[in-house]
């Protein structure tokens, strides 16, 4: 088992997730599983041992037939665990300082045609009432700002600047940035404070989503919100909060929007990451240049 003061240097030094930071301890479980089934303690230090044992249990995920993904995640949360023991003096060098791993192939990212998200927001699938006007703020959110899953959940009431027509969403690691949201959002946003609050009058929650007990939303909560609405206009395999983020930062740049504003609106931490939204767009412009030009 690995050090629990290692998750505290995650969770408070570099301000990890709680969905990263469970990935990550849960993927060295696995690795200290593999060391106790190949008959080694927890407590291999030595750097070349540990170097030839993370080199065996890679190969051995690569047998299993895991995906690039996957295996890189796993990596990291040795990378990170090992580098921490050697910040504390626990070994000399770090064991995964001479592996490297080949760079995961981007998949391009799945997102919904314009046509069909106008149809889903302009037509009242959703309904009056509490259920209907969260729900409808929960794809409008989404939809309008990108947003990641983890930061839809965490927005508090006091976070919404009606005057200033912004949103303050705190990303990875904590790190805060200001949204734009258009008048029409607010206005939603505004109606639905309204019947949140006189469907739970002694409200005290803070947080400005809530189930249909008053209660902070959770994952599958909205992942389950998200499926039901898109399987409405689209029967793509992929229904997540993801696939609406992927869709604003899409139909975003097909309108004009700069990249450098769609990173900052994103929360990225470098251009690289939203680039590969130019690459989707692209494909569009191929796609419209083989049917259109009569050359072709």
């Amino acid at each position: 088992m690995f050090r629990d003061d290692f998750v505290k240097y995650l969770r408070y030094e570099r301000r990890y997730s709680d969905h990263t930071i469970r990935a990550y301890v849960n993927d060295l479980n696995q690795f200290f599983n593999y060391l106790k089934d190949q008959g080694y303690s927890n407590q291999v230090l030595d750097s070349k041992a540990v170097e030839s044992l993370i080199r065996k249990w890679l190969i051995k995920l690569l047998e299993e037939q895991r995906s690039d993904r996957t295996i890189n995640r796993k990596f990291s949360a040795l990378k990170a665990y090992f580098k921490y023991l050697s910040m504390q003096g626990e070994i000399k060098g770090n064991p995964v300082s001479k592996i490297y791993l080949p760079k995961i192939s981007r998949k391009l990212p799945h997102f919904v045609d314009e046509d069909h998200m106008n149809l889903l927001l302009d037509t009242n699938h959703f309904g009056n009432d509490f259920s209907g006007l969260r729900d409808k703020l929960i794809i409008e959110l989404l939809y309008q700002t990108g947003i990641r899953l983890s930061e839809l959940i965490n927005i508090k009431s006091l976070d919404i600047d009606f005057e200033q027509h912004q949103i303050k969403i705190v990303g990875k690691r904590r790190k805060e940035r200001f949204v734009p949201i258009a008048s029409e959002l607010t206005k939603l946003i505004r109606r639905y404070k309204q019947i949140r609050d006189l469907t739970f009058p002694a409200l005290e929650e803070k947080y400005l989503l809530l189930t249909d007990k008053g209660k902070k939303l959770y994952d599958k909560f909205v992942y389950r919100v998200v499926k039901k609405y898109l399987s409405m206009i689209t029967t793509m395999e992929k229904r997540s909060p993801h696939v609406l983020r992927h869709t604003f930062a899409t139909h975003m740049l097909n309108h004009g929007a700069d990249l450098n504003a769609i990173k900052e609106i994103l929360g990225h931490a470098n251009l690289s990451a939203t680039q590969i939204y130019t690459h989707t767009t692209f494909e569009k412009l191929k796609k419209v240049y083989k049917q259109a030009h009569p050359r072709h």
